[in-house]
């Protein structure tokens, strides 16, 4: 059975052969007290052995974040904002931005995209508008365009019809991710350079968000909200030196697993990620600042 994961740095550590990729570079930092994996998927042959494309993956570790320790929330925010900056192309500095919160916001596990639209500064009509006034303010459009089930329309088809009318220089997807572990639930925010393909960690993979498709770049942050129930029942019997067990065996039928706490989780995450896109895309605001404007 395939290791399901959506996260590059478990593609890495569940490889055979990644030891022996030349055409992967990894580094650790830290970032305002939390730690920064960080992957480069440089060929091709490296793409095809992991699953993923090639490209940059940067991992932040968030388990200071959901024990809420202090201060953690705005260090979170500021540490996700400068990883987003990094990643953004020098093209795309000052040109319009179009934020996509991707998933259906009635399944708690897949609302992450939507709630963290939920808290991003929309801008776009007011610097069109009151150029004067907001001329120190980018311009963002944010969009939660549903699923295919809710609208009857392929979530790609949305985006692009958007796309085609505000002309943004580069777009940033969020969107839920299945992990493989459960250890890595909602403590994990992966931004990756890539684009994403939304519902693939399900099984239900849908038309990629990636420069080819929309024709600027993408910007993927994600957060591993499943963990699919055959991976678990692999993983667990594979420490178990390979035992059979009854009750992993029913984890085989599908199955996604997921946290007690999702919803407040959930909720925690997105509003994080929210201010951390209008901090990284507005760098003279703070968390205090993004409070005042969204209350």
């Amino acid at each position: 059975m395939a290791f399901r994961t959506d996260l590059a740095v478990e593609a890495i550590e569940n490889s055979d052969k990644a030891a022996e990729l030349r055409q992967v570079e990894q580094t650790e930092r830290t970032l305002e007290g939390f730690s920064v994996r960080e992957v480069d998927i440089l060929g091709e042959e490296a793409a095809r052995e992991l699953g993923k494309p090639r490209g940059r993956y940067l991992t932040l570790e968030l388990t200071a974040l959901m024990r809420r320790e202090e201060d953690a929330f705005p260090r979170a925010c500021r540490a996700l904002s400068t990883l987003l900056s990094e990643l953004l192309p020098e093209t795309a500095k000052s040109a319009p931005i179009l934020v996509t919160g991707l998933g259906n916001r009635m399944i708690t596990p897949d609302a992450i995209g939507p709630q963290a639209a939920d808290h991003v500064i929309a801008t776009r009509h007011l610097v069109e508008h009151e150029p004067d006034i907001f001329s120190s303010w980018r311009a963002v459009s944010a969009l939660a365009p549903g699923v295919l089930g809710q609208t009857g329309i392929e979530t790609g088809e949305v985006v692009q019809g958007v796309m085609d009318r505000i002309a943004p220089g580069a777009v940033i997807a969020v969107d839920a991710l299945a992990a493989g572990r459960l250890s890595r639930l909602m403590r994990t925010v992966q931004i990756a350079d890539t684009g994403i393909t939304p519902g693939a960690g399900v099984g239900n993979a849908r038309a990629a968000f990636n420069k080819e498709t929309l024709g600027v770049p993408v910007i993927a942050v994600g957060v591993p909200t499943v963990v699919d129930g055959a991976t678990l029942a692999h993983e667990i019997g594979a420490q178990m030196n390979g035992a059979s067990c009854e009750a992993l065996d029913d984890l085989s039928s599908p199955v996604m697993i997921t946290t007690r706490d999702i919803d407040r989780e959930v909720a925690d995450i997105a509003r994080m990620i929210g201010y951390s896109i209008n901090m990284a895309l507005h760098p003279h605001l703070s968390v205090t600042d993004i409070d005042l404007y969204l209350s």
